[in-house]
């Protein structure tokens, strides 16, 4: 069961930062053109949203049956797994990072629905997408993308 979920996951992480990274520009080429806010532009950062919720959602399963998280293993304590640079990534900083990631994305996507005109908007989404794809970019586990 682990292994098809860990598929999934993997496969998946491909269209989120695909998609992450296209409402990322969508929204920067938006705000710095002064460009009229249209429906495209919602529905391609509302798939941003989506994408990396359901994202999350595999990946708390994984949490909780990977080998790899230690964290409920008896006689490995955090000392051991923050020594230790593999153990720490995927027990500590992908995870945390990858929920900020989402924060984010929500964040943004909410305050930018809250604003009436399209500079606003963009720049809305901007800030917090722009965050966002920066810390998802920084804690992916690219030794096992390629």
């Amino acid at each position: 069961m682990y292994e098809a979920i860990q598929i999934v996951h993997s496969y998946w992480a491909y269209l989120v930062v695909l998609v992450v990274t296209l409402a990322t520009i969508n929204t920067l080429i938006g705000f710095f053109t002064k460009r009229e806010y249209a429906p495209k532009d919602f529905r391609i950062s509302l798939f941003g949203l989506i994408v990396t919720h359901l994202q999350l959602l595999i990946g708390i399963i994984i949490f909780f049956i990977s080998p790899t998280i230690v964290w409920f293993t008896e006689g490995i304590g955090m000392g051991e797994i923050m020594k230790d640079p593999l153990l720490r990534l995927y027990n500590v900083e992908h995870p945390t990072v990858m929920i900020l990631t989402v924060v984010f994305i929500t964040i943004g996507y909410s305050k930018h629905k809250k604003k009436l005109t399209s500079t606003p908007k963009f720049k809305m989404l901007a800030i917090f997408y722009t965050i966002a794809w920066l810390l998802m970019l920084s804690r992916i586990p690219w030794t096992n993308w390629f």
